[in-house]
C-alpha cells in the first residue's frame, strides 16, 4: 500500500465503470493518480472511451452473474497489473415491479449482480489485497437500501443486503482491509420520470446529485485510515432524513 491519503499508483478496480456513476468514479480516480482497472460487460464502446479518458486504463470484461467469471477477472487483474489495492463495487441493476408480480427470474436478475456478485468480488478482491498487505473496498449501496420503496422490494432488499454485507466483511477483513459503503440518492442522467421528480422535490438540497459527488465519497473511503470501516455514507442531499 502507498501512504495513507495518497492514491498515486494504487491499482483500483471499478465494476460497471463504462457509464454513469461508475464512469465518474473511474475518471476521478485517474485524476487522483490511481491505476484504474475498468470492468464492463456489454458496454464495450463506452468502456473503451472511459479507459482513454482515464489515460489508458486497463479493461476487464466479465459477466458478474457468473462466479467463475468473477474469479477469472480478478486473476487477470493480478496477472496484468500485479496487485490490487482498492475495489469499488459499483455495478448494479434496477427494475420496478409490483411485489405481487415479481417472479423468481425478476428476483434473481437483481440479486445475482446487486448482492451475490458484490460478495464474490469482495472475496476475490480481499484475497488479492492480503497478498500485498491490505487494501480498501467500497460498495455502492443505495438510498433504497435505507428507505423502503413499495415498487422496488427486490431492489431494496438487495441494497440493504449490501449494507449489512459491508458491515459483516468490515469485521471479517479487519484490520488490513477496510470495507465501507456509499449510498447514492437521486442521481439524474437523462429525463427522469414523475416519481424521480417528486423525490428531488422532497430532497432538502432541492436538487439531484452528480457522479462527481458520489466519487468524492468513494475517494474519501479509499484514502481513509483503517479506523474508518463498516460505515455507510448516504450522499443523497438529506433525503434519507425525511
Amino acid at each position: 500500500m502507498t501512504k495513507q491519503g495518497d492514491l498515486s499508483g494504487r491499482v483500483i478496480l471499478v465494476t460497471g465503470a463504462a457509464k454513469r456513476i461508475g464512469r465518474g468514479i473511474a475518471l476521478r480516480l485517474a485524476e487522483e493518480g490511481a491505476r484504474v482497472a475498468i470492468h464492463y460487460q456489454r458496454s464495450e464502446s463506452e468502456a473503451r472511451r472511459t479507459a482513454v479518458e482515464c489515460g489508458g486504463a486497463e479493461l476487464f470484461r466479465a459477466n458478474l452473474e457468473s462466479v467463475p467469471e468473477i474469479s477469472r477477472m480478478f486473476g487477470e487483474v493480478e496477472a496484468r497489473l500485479g496487485r490490487l489495492d482498492g475495489l469499488v463495487n459499483n455495478a448494479a441493476r434496477f427494475t420496478r415491479f409490483d411485489p405481487l408480480e415479481i417472479t423468481e427470474k425478476d428476483w434473481d436478475f437483481i440479486h445475482s449482480v446487486n448482492l451475490k456478485a458484490v460478495f464474490f468480488c469482495c472475496q476475490n478482491g480481499a484475497r488479492l489485497m492480503k497478498k500485498t498487505g491490505g487494501g480498501r473496498i467500497v460498495n455502492l449501496s443505495s438510498l433504497g437500501g435505507i428507505r423502503p420503496w413499495a415498487e422496488h422490494a427486490h431492489y431494496c432488499a438487495s441494497k440493504a443486503g449490501v449494507i449489512m454485507l459491508t458491515r459483516a466483511l468490515s469485521k471479517a477483513f479487519a484490520p488490513e482491509i477496510t470495507v465501507n459503503s456509499v449510498a447514492p440518492g437521486v442521481i439524474p442522467f437523462n429525463e427522469i420520470d414523475e416519481r424521480g421528480k417528486k423525490m428531488i422535490e422532497a430532497t432538502p438540497a432541492r436538487r439531484g446529485g452528480t457522479p462527481a459527488e458520489i466519487a468524492d465519497a468513494v475517494v474519501y473511503f479509499l484514502k481513509a485510515s483503517n479506523f474508518v470501516t463498516g460505515q455507510t455514507l448516504a450522499i443523497d442531499g438529506g433525503l434519507s432524513q425525511r
